[in-house]
């Protein structure tokens, strides 16, 4: 069970975004885990045209996406001619494309990235611009305007807890316990979805002191074992 749940807040990065796109910039999108990074590109997606790569770890993973995202016949070709016609039909478009999840890299990934931002306007999501977590590609960074993801405020947590309250997907209870709910996800919107999504499933009694940490080992434990019962014990 995933509820569907609307985007909140992240206004000024949408705006910085947009201008940013508007300017044909490189950008760098940098975030912890569970952020909201993903999300936010498939949000912009709504209303901004851009070419979407949601698996950066291989170069392999990377034509593989590309190719589907651009509606490229599949070839047996050896990777080198995959990369190259990828890198001729993204000058032919001119359109951004945003390579998410970029974690280590690699000199054939940091080489093909460095290619493809001389042909087309490059965004990417990583969760650390460090050289020893994002590798290789760390030398071009300083071509990239730089935004940052921070975890949710207060207020953005409370919206999104609202707004699952006025489509009836959780309790109105709920709305006493936001607080708590976000001091217990450290502002983290992954986590946040993933404990409302508990609270879909069936009611917990949050006015007990305990109830959000059983809630959280729930959530723990359906991300171990996805198939397993939902258990909240009052």
């Amino acid at each position: 069970m995933n509820i569907a749940l609307p985007f909140v807040g992240r206004k000024r990065e949408i705006a910085q975004l947009r201008r940013l796109h508007a300017r044909r910039r490189h950008t760098l999108i940098v975030g912890p885990e569970g952020v909201g990074k993903s999300a936010l590109i498939e949000h912009l997606r709504g209303t901004l045209p851009l070419f979407v790569c949601a698996q950066s770890e291989t170069l392999g993973e990377i034509c593989d996406n590309l190719e589907s995202e651009l509606n490229l016949s599949a070839q047996p070709s050896p990777l080198v001619q995959r990369k190259n016609r990828l890198l001729k039909v993204l000058a032919e478009t001119g359109q951004t494309v945003v390579f998410d999840g970029l974690g280590w890299t690699t000199p054939k990934i940091s080489s093909f990235l460095e290619s493809a931002m001389a042909r087309a306007t490059v965004w990417i999501c990583t969760r650390s611009e460090h050289a020893p977590d994002i590798g290789h590609f760390w030398s071009l960074l300083a071509r990239f305007k730089r935004v940052e993801l921070k975890p949710f405020h207060l207020s953005e947590t409370r919206a999104l807890v609202q707004a699952a309250v006025r489509e009836g997907l959780v309790s109105r209870d709920v709305l006493n316990a936001i607080p708590r709910l976000h001091r217990r996800v450290s502002g983290n919107p992954k986590i946040l979805r993933a404990l409302l999504d508990e609270l879909a499933r069936g009611h917990c009694d949050l006015s007990n002191a305990r109830s959000l940490e059983r809630l959280d080992l729930d959530r723990r434990i359906h991300e171990l074992f996805p198939a397993s019962a939902a258990i909240c014990h009052a």
